[in-house]
């Protein structure tokens, strides 16, 4: 297959570096990341910053048009994907992804979402995804690496963080390949990473989910801290940690899902006495 971006792309859509974009232009990438959905061809897909369309015309190959809908907040790349892609066309949402009411925009219907997603936003791309965990079923794409291997960090790893553990808790999160800072135009800083997230069978946490969220950004925002010193101001006055509670003794990156589950029980059985 030819890559026509290689012709198109000096005059095609100018990047933009407010809107974080830097274009894909290796079509064999592109095909990989909308390969990342390929168990999932038969509900809607909704892709965040098509810029000049590279990743959506594999995904139109794969899934069928009426299926495909992508999110761009920018003017220019809206009016390239009217005029460059083939028909039949998805469905083209034009704004910002992170202020869009996703069940309006797909009925209340399960759906997926995938991107290369701009570095500058890809953290609240998935807090935003978090939002809709109950009908997002998987999530895929590129990001920055140091983000993606953040996303997948296991416990025990230094680069393990809150939004580590906010997903794992409700996906399945497997780092799939690293994606050289040459394939994009123009081409960023760092290199990328690409992700897959599968709703796992999690249907209620066994604790306050709120206070399950305010515990683990709690903990990483003082993450040199042993959760005795950093969640203190979680307990009630005069509360703290006995000695013999190990798990008060860790660090944040130190734990996985299930344990800080376990944490927030005991704060919240503490906060009820």
């Amino acid at each position: 297959m030819l890559n026509p971006f290689k012709e198109e792309r000096m005059a095609g859509v100018k990047p933009k570096k407010a809107l974080g974009q830097h274009f894909l232009t290796d079509l064999n990438v592109a095909d990989r990341i909308a390969s990342t959905l390929d168990a999932y061809v038969d509900i809607p897909v909704l892709e965040v910053g098509p810029g000049m369309g590279v990743l959506t015309r594999f995904l139109l190959e794969k899934h069928p048009a009426s299926l495909v809908t992508v999110a761009e907040i920018d003017s220019e790349s809206v009016e390239w994907l009217k005029t460059h892609l083939p028909q039949p066309q998805p469905r083209i949402a034009e704004g910002d992804f992170l202020q869009m009411n996703l069940d309006e925009l797909f009925g209340g219907e399960d759906f997926c979402v995938i991107g290369n997603y701009p570095y500058n936003i890809s953290s609240q791309i998935f807090f935003r995804v978090l939002d809709y965990k109950n009908k997002v079923r998987c999530c895929s794409g590129m990001l920055q690496r140091e983000v993606a291997e953040r996303l997948a960090a296991k416990p025990g790893t230094k680069s393990r963080g809150i939004l580590s553990v906010l997903l794992q808790a409700w996906y399945d999160v497997e780092y799939l390949f690293t994606v050289s800072e040459h394939v994009f135009n123009p081409p960023p800083k760092v290199k990328s990473g690409v992700i897959r997230m599968v709703r796992n069978d999690v249907n209620d946490l066994g604790c306050d989910e709120a206070l399950f969220k305010t515990v683990v950004k709690t903990a990483f925002g003082q993450r040199r801290k042993t959760l005795r010193n950093s969640l203190r101001p979680l307990l009630p006055p005069g509360c703290i940690f006995t000695d013999d509670e190990s798990l008060a003794n860790m660090r944040p990156e130190q734990l996985s899902v299930e344990q800080f589950i376990e944490l927030t029980r005991r704060i919240d059985g503490m906060r009820k006495k």
